[in-house]
């Protein structure tokens, strides 16, 4: 409906441009005001409108720049209300991502997204655009004895590809296998090996960071993906976290540990060839996990609320 489209667009000029109440807008164009709201996330949805965030200039010694020097990479911190529960402060990063993310996106964009509850949430804040020619891969696979794990994966990635209007490319291979061996006959398969060109060929990362030691355990541990005695072993080797489902010791190695041979995900190494990596990190639990993964140089940018922040910073004085 022509019609609507350009009413969207003309109550989003009043509202964002030109500064007016919704119930102001409501006047001009003789509608109610939830009309006006729907209108506006019309525009939103559509992609008449996209906001960028541009911090001001004094505040360039932020805890975030700090990280930002000491890493090498763009640290966006996130402020969180004193008392925020959880479930708010991952809201709060997830939206600053999502943000982040499709300001980022382009036309003829490869966008490798890693499942995970924090990259979960950030599906649901995207800001949505257009990106005609746009792929979003699958970055790790999702599958368990238990389950395929394409209802999960699966509405992740098509979130994404909604959002910029890209086509979605699933991977239907386990996070672990059983057997490293397996792995690699599956590798060389035609229709696995296409899916792993696509991630090869990514212009973005998107992925959060597990954490083996947490109240609310990440999605790897607590969803039937590794047995009860290969749970008992990682902390036996040092294991803090993963990055899409690699398994990393706090100082940031990986290459030896067993079950990596095992792994559907990128290593570390692998993720290094993507020029954009965007780690999004929400809950101070994941501070040892997200230093393990800095050390392991597999970030560009970082999203992380300012409570994490914080305790990363006091871990690296």
């Amino acid at each position: 409906m022509p019609e609507r489209r350009n009413l969207a667009y003309e109550a989003a000029v009043m509202h964002y441009v030109q500064g007016e109440t919704m119930e102001s807008i409501a006047r001009r164009l003789g509608v109610s005001r939830s009309t006006v709201s729907r209108l506006v996330k019309t525009a939103r949805d559509e992609g008449y409108v996209q906001i960028s965030l541009h911090p001001p200039k004094e505040l360039a010694d932020t805890l975030g720049m700090r990280i930002s020097r000491y890493f090498g990479i763009r640290t966006h911190v996130v402020p969180v209300p004193l008392g925020a529960n959880e479930a708010r402060r991952l809201t709060s990063v997830a939206t600053m991502a999502g943000l982040v993310i499709s300001d980022l996106v382009q036309p003829n964009t490869v966008i490798a997204v890693a499942w995970g509850n924090t990259v979960s949430a950030v599906s649901d804040h995207l800001v949505p655009k257009s990106a005609s020619g746009s792929v979003v891969v699958q970055l790790n696979g999702a599958a368990n004895k238990n389950s395929t794990g394409i209802p999960y994966a699966g509405e992740i990635m098509e979130a994404f590809g909604r959002a910029y209007g890209a086509a979605v490319v699933h991977f239907p291979v386990p996070a672990f296998f059983d057997y490293a061996d397996t792995r690699e006959v599956l590798w060389r398969e035609r229709s696995i090996s296409s899916v792993r060109e696509v991630q090869n060929s990514a212009d973005i990362a998107v992925f959060g960071v597990g954490a083996l030691d947490s109240k609310i355990p990440s999605q790897v541990y607590s969803g039937g993906y590794l047995t009860h005695n290969e749970l008992a072993s990682l902390a036996d080797e040092g294991v803090v976290g993963d990055i899409c489902t690699v398994l990393l010791r706090a100082d940031g190695s990986w290459a030896d540990l067993e079950l990596n041979r095992r792994a559907s995900g990128p290593t570390p190494e692998a993720l290094r060839a993507i020029k954009r990596r965007i780690c999004v990190v929400s809950g101070t639990e994941k501070a040892v996990p997200l230093l393990a993964a800095l050390r392991a140089r597999v970030a560009t940018d970082l999203i992380i609320d300012e409570d994490t922040a914080s305790r990363l910073e006091e871990m690296i004085s």
